[in-house]
């Protein structure tokens, strides 16, 4: 009897002796666990702020290009465009000082380098006899001269660019303006045409057989405003996502503006991932304060802080 109790006893021993060493390894391994999400989170936690600073400098640099850049061009324009002449007179005149201008910089950037920076395409000449780079310092001036303008890409079987003209709304018609040949293209009556009429043969090669040197493979047959084929791997489903999401979005002015000024672009890319940064950073504090129990002081009390002590000491 002594012998069955004593057995009862070192085997409830026995088991509350494992039940605590397997409590106690649970328990380490929680900690482990929690230590490492404490870890990662902190790893991201920084690393999220370290970005977003940095975009924000970027941000902010890029505002400040886009300013200047705006500034340089609107000098520009408002020095060789009459501000009250009509539509059609100021496009004649941004195409007269493009064609004979003051003298510029015949050296320079390489032509046949992509070059979407205006105070290069508006001061060499190089640029300007491309019809990248021309459509390039056309648009920025259009715009700069409160015209709505944007670029138009003639494109041959393959789709690839052949030649880019320009489009500028005249009269709520987007008529059809070649900045490197220096014309507006005009119908035999000399009516402004839309690349639509030019599509016909007839109104193409009345159009074109007074210009010299006019290439008659740049028909517009196929046109497009923006060819977001080219890019490798995402540049056809982006735009299948872009034309469900947002239809007729490569008509707009602001697209052409986007992929014609560097600055511009560089501004709403900085802007944008300033604004994601900024989404991670709420949902990294959510975490942490709803998960993980770390709440950290708040950027406004820091900044409260530091001024009371900036006061303070100054006092």
């Amino acid at each position: 009897m002594r012998n069955a109790r004593s057995m009862d006893v070192q085997s409830a021993a026995l088991a509350s002796s494992q039940s605590s060493v397997t409590q106690e390894a649970g328990s380490d391994w929680a900690l482990a666990k929690d230590r490492e999400r404490f870890r990662v989170f902190h790893i991201a936690w920084y690393a999220t702020n370290f970005l977003l600073l940095f975009a924000t400098v970027v941000a902010i640099y890029s505002v400040a290009w886009e300013y200047s850049t705006r500034k340089y061009l609107k000098g520009f324009s408002d020095a060789i465009i009459p501000a009250s002449a009509p539509p059609e007179e100021k496009i004649q005149a941004i195409l007269n000082w493009m064609s004979a201008g003051p003298a510029r910089s015949g050296a320079g950037p390489s032509a046949a380098l992509p070059d979407r920076d205006p105070s290069d395409t508006l001061n060499y000449n190089s640029l300007l006899r491309v019809c990248g780079t021309a459509t390039n310092a056309f648009i920025n001036l259009a715009d700069s001269s409160n015209l709505a303008a944007r670029r138009l890409l003639l494109l041959d079987s393959r789709r690839s660019t052949k030649h880019v003209d320009a489009e500028v709304l005249v009269n709520g018609r987007w008529i059809v303006v070649d900045p490197v040949f220096g014309t507006i293209l005009r119908s035999a009556d000399g009516g402004l045409l839309t690349h639509d009429q030019l599509v016909d043969p007839a109104v193409f090669s009345s159009a074109t057989q007074k210009i010299p040197k006019y290439d008659p493979d740049y028909t517009f047959e196929s046109t497009s405003h923006v060819r977001l084929a080219r890019i490798p791997i995402i540049g056809v489903p982006m735009r299948k996502a872009l034309d469900f999401v947002v239809p007729g979005w490569e008509d707009s002015t602001t697209v052409s503006l986007l992929l014609e000024r560097e600055s511009l672009a560089a501004m709403v890319a900085a802007t944008i991932i300033v604004l994601l940064l900024a989404l991670v950073r709420v949902s990294l504090r959510w975490y942490g304060e709803k998960r993980l129990g770390i709440h950290s002081v708040r950027l406004r009390v820091q900044l409260r802080r530091a001024c009371q002590a900036f006061f303070d000491t100054a006092g």
